[in-house]
């Protein structure tokens, strides 16, 4: 078993950087990190989309942290919550079939692996909840729900706004904090990471762990990082950075933030320390051009990920196609398609079917696709895809037509 460090400059870290809320307190959990008692923690990732983001990176470096400090922490999948959903803001969440979530989660051991380690002498362990939720029989069930009243749950800010909106709310999500709550009575964990969004369904396990195992579970829930489009990050939207991405795309979708969030991306997505990041607050606020820091700030992020020489890989990339639009055969991705097809086709199959079609109409719509330099009006028309041909999509993607044989 490995040792336990008590480095209060790491404890203060995990306790403060992109903290939200601690429960009970943050001077409780404080206390009981500086005892020197191994504890185990971990955060649950829904497998509802097929892509972590950088979202989800701010609670795996947290974990990162407890495993540098020798604690137990566990990378949980939801792969049996998933079939129910966590309820979103308007709807209950489509029913997912387990092909589709064992397709989803398939990569996610190796996207987490970019922040956290797998191996060693203290791996952070790789589980999923179906272990313990698809075991679960009625008798069970019964005494499960029996820990929460409806009362509780239609408290629930999600479900309280769509009842005063008269939007249906299925019984299944009710169950939804009961079965994430269970996690943590099955894994007998001390501690939960969560964004701010799961702070109902993991007080909910507080209380159950002080039921069924008669002890303290602490939680703490992280700030919620907005993606480039100002909208919350989110695995079915694939509108985030994604831990999948190269590193020049992430260096680009950090680029597309707007200037007034460059302080949060560096606070919540970088390791940089916070006196630096304080002061280039208050030389964007003096009136500095904030470009130079919205540029070290996609550097850092990148960094975080996928380590300094790919950031600067990245940074150069952007400095050449975006900044001084000089496209050379090495920023175009080669796509082996001959003949006349649809805009739409065509970039169904160069994008490998990693963007919607709505995103992909939305795009063309905006004036975000060019054939050799000319915009495309609709998604329908038929183009001829002679070798050579540059179709670019978005402000960073190059794709060119290669010599199919």
């Amino acid at each position: 078993m490995p040792k336990v460090s008590t480095d209060e400059k790491l404890i203060n870290t995990f306790l403060e950087r992109g903290v939200d809320s601690i429960y009970p307190s943050k001077e409780e959990l404080k206390k009981k990190l500086l005892s020197g008692e191994r504890i185990k923690a971990y955060q649950g990732f829904d497998p509802s989309g097929p892509y972590l983001h950088v979202g989800h990176a701010m609670g795996i470096r947290a974990l990162r942290i407890l495993q540098q400090l020798g604690h137990e922490a566990i990378f949980l999948v939801g792969d049996f919550t998933t079939l129910v959903g966590d309820p979103d803001k308007d709807s209950a969440r489509p029913l997912m079939t387990e092909e589709q979530i064992q397709k989803n989660m398939s990569g996610w051991k190796e996207q987490a692996a970019q922040l956290i380690d797998f191996e060693g002498e203290n791996p952070v362990k790789f589980m999923r909840n179906h272990e313990w939720l698809s075991k679960i029989g009625l008798a069970d069930l019964i005494k499960l729900l029996s820990n929460a009243t409806v009362q509780q749950m239609i408290e629930r800010d999600l479900f309280a706004k769509r009842l005063k909106r008269n939007n249906p709310i299925g019984l299944q999500e009710f169950i939804y904090p009961l079965m994430q709550g269970f996690d943590s009575v099955a894994m007998g964990v001390d501690l939960e990471i969560g964004g701010t969004d799961q702070t109902f369904n993991m007080l909910m396990g507080r209380e159950l762990v002080k039921r069924y195992l008669g002890k303290d579970k602490f939680v703490r829930t992280n700030e919620m990082m907005e993606a480039p489009d100002a909208l919350t990050m989110s695995k079915t939207k694939g509108n985030g950075i994604n831990l999948a991405d190269k590193s020049e795309e992430m260096y680009g979708k950090a680029m597309s933030y707007p200037d007034e969030l460059i302080t949060k991306c560096l606070r919540l997505l970088t390791d940089m320390p916070m006196e630096e990041i304080w002061e280039i607050n208050k030389k964007i606020q003096d009136g500095e051009n904030p470009m130079t820091f919205k540029k070290l700030m996609a550097f850092e992020v990148v960094k975080i990920i996928k380590g300094a020489e790919e950031a600067d890989k990245a940074q150069k990339h952007f400095e050449r196609t975006v900044q001084k639009k000089d496209i050379s055969d090495e920023d175009t991705e080669v796509v082996n398609v001959s003949g006349t097809m649809t805009v739409q086709d065509f970039l169904k199959k160069a994008l490998k079917n990693s963007e919607s079609a709505s995103h992909i109409k939305r795009m063309v719509e905006q004036g975000g696709v060019e054939v050799n330099g000319k915009k495309v009006a609709t998604t329908q028309i038929e183009i001829e895809f002679a070798p050579g041909t540059i179709v670019k999509f978005g402000k960073r993607k190059y794709f060119r037509i290669g010599d199919k044989k």
